[in-house]
């Protein structure tokens, strides 16, 4: 890992990384798919499109009109229209948004501002050479004795979930505030927890999505691929079962998995990072949009072999969907798809792990460009879940015993 002041250097000679030459993007069309089985669904995201929202009865998707077509043969497409790539500018209404520059002076300013309780370490380096970076939040942080239980937060994946961003970089900067304005229950999180957050997995690709203020509903990261196409879809290519569905062999498909698993710096740096922690018990990672709270497994339809981690799982997502509103299921519920963070960190490193995909429910309501009116909204519907799986870092499996406990949490004004 680089020191603090290594990475400020990095970041500032980062802002000279420029994206490769760019071919024109492919035309991306929205359609609305007649589906209403698991069964069904799968073999939808199978074509290659993403699929962004899931209803009793239809899908609705987004993808290249050779995948759109490919699906018209077997299953009624009701609706079809090309996606226009200017929805918002960005910045102008969406300014209160970080782009990569804005967002790495937030983290070295809550790092400078507070070395005893936060250290931001560079984890790796993206194509295009940005670092990434993890914000450990702990009493004593500038210490690496892994001694207490810790909890991994992160966001980003996809260039365009932007929202998914916010949310971890606020979380950061709500509990040092809480640590300093002296609140008794943030003094005792930070003394007895060590916590991580990554906010952004993709800084190339979010940077290419709004390079010339307008959205360019850019999903992968900026790989030049074989066929002269652009990007991986960072969230198909984890090794624990990829390849096995639900991803695309296709460069230019939305998701392309990868030449191989672990084929791009940014999931390296995650894989090493992640399986360096070996005090960690729980990873999150938030996306949008959907407004649903997911976990293992998201390769298969079966369900989690081991019956006790199975039900603490479901109870931990469960007790948190009364709070946000979000609906909790096995990712697989909505459709197969392999290669994914969380069946990694649950497969591969025996971590807790949970998708949060964020506001809003549908495409009617935003879809990806909600507007910077939805931050402050989501933050408050989430922070209570965040901090119920803070509290259960020291051991997830209290909830069998007690699953609305707040585990230390209960009635303190962190929650405000």
């Amino acid at each position: 890992f680089t020191p603090l002041t290594q990475v400020v250097m990095a970041l500032c000679l980062s802002t000279t990384a420029q994206s490769a030459q760019s071919q024109d993007d492919p035309e991306m069309i929205w359609a609305k798919v007649k589906a209403t089985n698991q069964f069904q669904r799968s073999v939808i995201a199978n074509s290659g499109v993403v699929v962004e929202h899931v209803a009793d009865d239809y899908v609705t998707v987004a993808g290249l009109q050779t995948e759109i077509n490919q699906i018209k043969k077997k299953f009624d497409v009701e609706v079809s229209f090309p996606l226009k790539k200017n929805m918002l500018d960005y910045p102008g209404r969406d300014a209160r948004f970080h782009n990569y520059d804005e967002l790495m002076a937030a983290v070295k300013s809550l790092a400078q501002n507070n070395p005893d309780i936060v250290k931001v370490t560079e984890i790796g380096r993206s194509i295009e050479g940005r670092p990434i970076v993890n914000i450990k939040i702990t009493e004593d942080a500038a210490r690496n004795t892994q001694s207490k239980p810790a909890i991994i937060f992160m966001g980003g994946h996809h260039a365009r979930e932007h929202l998914s961003v916010e949310l971890p970089l606020m979380l950061a900067q709500y509990i040092v505030a809480k640590y300093r304005n002296g609140i008794q229950q943030a003094e005792n999180t930070l003394a007895n927890r060590e916590i991580h957050i990554i906010p952004i997995v993709n800084p190339d690709g979010s940077e290419y999505d709004i390079q010339d203020g307008n959205y360019k509903y850019w999903r992968k990261n900026r790989r030049r691929n074989a066929n002269g196409s652009y990007g991986v879809d960072l969230n198909r290519n984890y090794s624990f079962r990829w390849g096995t569905g639900g991803s695309s062999r296709s460069g230019s498909s939305d998701t392309f998995m990868g030449p191989k698993p672990f084929s791009e710096p940014e999931t390296q740096a995650i894989q090493r990072f992640v399986s360096q922690q070996k005090n960690a018990t729980m990873l999150v990672s938030f996306h949008t949009f959907s407004e649903l709270i997911l976990f293992p497994w998201g390769h298969s339809t079966s369900r989690i072999s081991n019956q006790r981690d199975f039900e603490a799982h479901k109870r931990i997502a469960t007790q948190m969907s009364e709070w946000n509103g979000y609906r909790p299921m096995q990712a697989s519920q909505l459709y197969v798809a392999s290669g994914i963070t969380s069946d990694w960190a649950y497969g591969d490193q025996n971590l807790f792990a949970f998708t949060f995909e964020l506001d809003p429910k549908s495409r009617f309501e935003g879809g990806f460009y909600p507007g910077a009116s939805k931050i402050d909204v989501v933050f408050q519907k989430n922070l209570r879940p965040c901090l119920y799986m803070i509290g259960l870092a020291d051991n997830p499996y209290k909830v069998l015993q007690n699953p609305s406990q707040r585990f230390g949490l209960r009635n303190s004004n962190i929650l405000e």
